[in-house]
């Protein structure tokens, strides 16, 4: 078998090492581009900033992720809350209108109520050592979710994005929402 490569000098000839290597490159991208295109996809979209929806989201993303599912969730309205490190740390869970808790409508409008069954429910996450908002955020970032905060409600509700976690994705609107969905195998509204 010839060797020959007309109008070529000698030097233009890449070597059987050279050639394997740049194979194995070949291949090794393939793999990667791949395994990619066959990663599902997950968004969701966050209304809620009270303690009792901050969960939802931030259970379902953290799970996704350890499927190996690449996840977004945008974050709007009341839901920057979650965002925020301050006040993620600080949220309340209303009592009025909420049929599950256990206490009646009328006695939930009450003064003071929301207190009273915010501290409940943070008795009972602590007591069953579920995770805090904040260790949610953290390791679900860890993971690869990355948080989007809806640039419209940044302005709107007058937030600094200096006060989001580390690593939360500013200056996202609806329509890089709107397509995240599109693309996504699963879409959540939250």
């Amino acid at each position: 078998m010839s060797t020959d490569i007309p109008d070529a000098s000698p030097d233009d000839v890449p070597s059987r090492a050279e050639l394997a290597a740049r194979v194995d490159e070949l291949e090794n991208a393939l793999a990667e581009a791949t395994a990619e295109e066959d990663r599902k996809k997950m968004s969701i979209i966050a209304t809620k900033g009270t303690l009792d929806m901050a969960y939802p989201p931030l259970i379902l993303a953290s799970t996704a992720a350890a499927f190996d599912y690449e996840v977004t969730v945008f974050h709007t309205f009341w839901g920057l809350d979650i965002l925020h490190e301050e006040r993620s740390k600080n949220l309340k869970l209303s009592s009025v209108g909420n049929p599950n808790m256990p206490v009646p409508n009328a006695v939930a409008a009450l003064p003071g109520m929301d207190r009273v069954t915010t501290k409940m429910m943070e008795k009972k996450i602590a007591d069953n050592d579920t995770a805090t908002i904040e260790e949610l955020i953290r390791t679900s970032l860890d993971m690869g979710v990355e948080f989007q905060a809806c640039q419209m409600t940044i302005d709107l509700m007058d937030y600094d994005e200096d006060d989001f976690y580390d690593d939360v994705t500013t200056g996202v609107g609806a329509a890089t929402a709107l397509q995240d969905m599109a693309d996504a195998d699963i879409q959540l509204l939250v």
